[in-house]
């Protein structure tokens, strides 16, 4: 069994991402940006203990920010849309 905890960094729970889990029964998490749709499956359904239809991902550039003359840019991060069988449940999701 290998560890995968290092590639879901967490959940994104919005509105919208709550629609989604109402309606399609998809969850959405903030992955490393290695990572991809085989690992995040797989970590998926090593972690919370389900069966994982689908994955589909998006992968977001930094802003760029300023503050005063300086200017720097936030890092870039990848976001994961999980397909869960139908009948499945993260447990910590039911309660948010």
């Amino acid at each position: 069994m290998k560890a995968y905890h290092y590639l879901i960094k967490g959940p994104i729970i919005t509105e919208k991402t709550h629609a989604l889990r109402e309606a399609a029964n998809k969850l959405t998490f903030r992955v490393a940006v290695k990572a991809n749709k085989i690992e995040i499956r797989k970590a998926i359904e090593d972690i919370f203990k389900v069966k994982v239809l689908g994955v589909n991902t998006i992968h977001f550039k930094g802003k760029k920010k300023k503050l005063g003359k300086t200017q720097g840019v936030r890092p870039d991060w990848k976001k994961a849309v999980v397909t869960l069988a139908p009948g499945e449940k993260i447990s910590g999701f039911e309660a948010l």
